[in-house]
């Protein structure tokens, strides 16, 4: 009992609140290169679960990295291709047309291309807070 006390309790998160939200009601964010994002439930910077939208445009690239917590990806339109590993390798990578799946254990290095024109996709991730850790080239 001591050792609990000494150590603290884990960070908590805060209760799933009851939403609905129509497609209408989504509301786009976007950087420079085309790359917009739509954040639906939660907060990936928090503890607890999250879910937001990532829409790429065609021929976007995103090179090697990976997340401190675990994620569940559908594709909602377009074919994304998904690779793991720690190096951009086309040729290991695997089209996911609408309606699939992948999914992120942590740390697991990963890339994805938007190769045949844009794609949108959903992350559900499971344990907030969250992050990205770019892979530098060797």
């Amino acid at each position: 009992m001591l050792a609990l006390a000494v150590c603290g309790s884990p960070a908590r998160a805060e209760p799933l609140a009851a939403t609905r939200l129509a497609v209408d009601d989504v509301k786009w964010e976007g950087d420079p290169a085309g790359v917009r994002r739509a954040y639906l439930v939660g907060d990936e910077k928090k503890p607890g679960m999250y879910a937001y939208r990532v829409r790429f445009p065609a021929n976007h690239k995103v090179q090697p990295h990976f997340h401190p917590d675990e994620r569940i990806v559908t594709v909602l339109s377009g074919t994304l291709y998904v690779g793991f590993g720690e190096v951009f390798d086309e040729s290991a990578m695997k089209a996911l047309p609408t309606g699939s799946i992948w999914t992120e254990p942590v740390r697991q290095p990963h890339f994805v291309f938007a190769k045949d024109g844009e794609v949108v996709f959903q992350v559900v991730g499971g344990n907030g807070p969250s992050g990205v850790t770019r892979i530098e080239p060797k």
